[in-house]
């Protein structure tokens, strides 16, 4: 099976620096943006599978960035972390863009995101296999 990828995105430096540290060591490729746009930048020239995102960002919020992301790269499995509690209009957007999961910035946000991202990872690879499958029993007639 092929590495994966995934993108990591927030635009508080300390918080990228400080994910980057946690994942070192994590069997997957990572990438890092402290924008929007240049995860979409980054979206542009590598094949990524997991998105984390901040949801508050100052140029383009979280929401929005998976709303495009869902758009152009529909594969993608998106994960949602803030320091604030669910909103309303954040259940909305959870459930209107399909993120398959929201962590809490915490204390324990590392050991946390890791094991969510890990699962993301292992979702990803089970809706490939089903895709193929599909494809698969489609040409078999």
């Amino acid at each position: 099976m092929a590495m994966r990828a995934v993108l990591f995105v927030d635009d508080d430096a300390i918080m990228l620096r400080s994910l980057e540290r946690g994942f070192q060591d994590e069997q997957f490729d990572k990438h890092f943006a402290g924008s929007g746009e240049e995860a979409l930048e980054i979206l542009r020239r590598e094949e990524v599978h997991v998105l984390v995102t901040d949801m508050c960002m100052c140029e383009m919020s979280g929401a929005e960035l998976i709303r495009i992301v869902k758009r152009e790269y529909p594969d993608i499995v998106s994960i949602m972390h803030s320091g604030y509690a669910p909103t309303d209009e954040l259940r909305r957007a959870i459930h209107r863009e399909k993120i398959f999961k929201f962590v809490c910035k915490t204390v324990t946000l590392e050991e946390d995101l890791k094991q969510v991202v890990r699962q993301a990872v292992d979702h990803y690879d089970l809706q490939s296999q089903h895709e193929k499958v599909l494809a698969k029993s489609e040409w078999l007639g």
